[in-house]
């Protein structure tokens, strides 16, 4: 049995390190089976040599994160844990300080996994971009963070945002009001993110010089989309003939983001989703990215991850 000092340059900084409740400290003594003592005034960490060893460079990487001005929630402790034991946890070092985007109220968005950095890479290095995986995973944020930010530096003169209205155990006919007003839950979750980037007077502005266009899939077929950024939220719910029309709408200095998650489909039985069939089809062309994350991925609450998992394993 070995013992070893958690360092810390301040009280403040091993409050941030062990986090509300100590939850951070103690799930790094669960996932590496160790346990946490004071000498001289001072936290250690102690336990089997290997494992000590293990739990003390996950808090190190903490301290990084917490000098580079990051947050450090359960969340990111627990993938750190999951990096190291699978010895990869010097990935997460592409992390530190890059900024994908800032919002209107001055805060740094920032990738929080390797998966989510890579998604990120892909959005800017090709012209089409698939991100497919579970709720949580910030797929659609991310992508509105990087239309915001090539609006911004006037790559594109446009947003345009739509997603299939398919019906989840509702009838939209059942729904009150036209139909904006029917469709406009299903794109609820785009409104949302593009308010936090740009803040609600931007926001209101392009919305209603037509900068930003938030429409259902059907409002895009006959049209050519030019100097646009342009995201396709849901794709799981598509069809092939929807996904294909999307696909080629594509216009001169136009960029394109296709989200889905495969285990959320509500089409129709007998219907294949487009999103399946598109990224089997188009996976060696280039300029097309295609990233699968995983629960690993996912940012929310810790159980989130967990219900994901489960149902993924119960799907295999």
């Amino acid at each position: 049995m070995v013992f070893q000092k958690i360092e810390a340059e301040s009280m403040d900084e091993l409050v941030k390190l062990f986090g509300p409740f100590d939850e951070n400290i103690k799930a790094i003594c669960a996932a590496f089976d160790v346990k946490v003592a004071m000498q001289e005034g001072q936290s250690s960490l102690y336990g089997d040599e290997a494992n000590v060893a293990m739990a003390i460079r996950v808090v190190n990487k903490l301290r990084n994160f917490i000098y580079n001005g990051d947050s450090v929630d359960i969340g990111r402790v627990n993938y750190l844990c999951d990096l190291m034991k699978s010895d990869k946890l010097d990935e997460v070092d592409e992390l530190m300080g890059d900024v994908v985007a800032i919002t209107s109220r001055g805060k740094p968005i920032k990738c929080k996994t390797v998966g989510q950095k890579k998604y990120v890479d892909l959005m800017k290095k090709n012209t089409i971009t698939f991100g497919v995986g579970p709720a949580g995973t910030g797929k659609t944020y991310l992508a509105v963070a990087i239309a915001v930010n090539a609006y911004k530096s006037k790559q594109v003169e446009k947003i345009i945002l739509t997603r299939p209205a398919v019906e989840a155990g509702e009838k939209l006919g059942f729904l009150p009001g036209d139909l904006q007003e029917k469709v406009n839950p299903y794109l609820r979750p785009l409104y949302d993110a593009l308010q936090e980037m740009l803040g609600m007077d931007t926001y209101s502005k392009m919305m209603e010089r037509g900068t930003i266009e938030i429409a259902p899939l059907a409002y895009m077929r006959g049209r050519t989309l030019n100097n646009a950024y342009v995201i396709l939220d849901e794709a799981q719910n598509t069809t092939r003939e929807q996904i294909k029309m999307f696909l080629t709408r594509l216009g001169e200095n136009s960029k394109m983001v296709i989200t889905g998650d495969l285990t959320q489909i509500d089409l129709p039985k007998g219907l294949t989703s487009g999103l399946k069939h598109a990224i089997r089809i188009l996976k060696d062309i280039d300029d097309i990215g295609i990233i699968r994350l995983n629960e690993k991925d996912v940012v929310r609450h810790p159980l989130v991850q967990k219900i994901v998992k489960a149902y993924e394993t119960e799907d295999k």
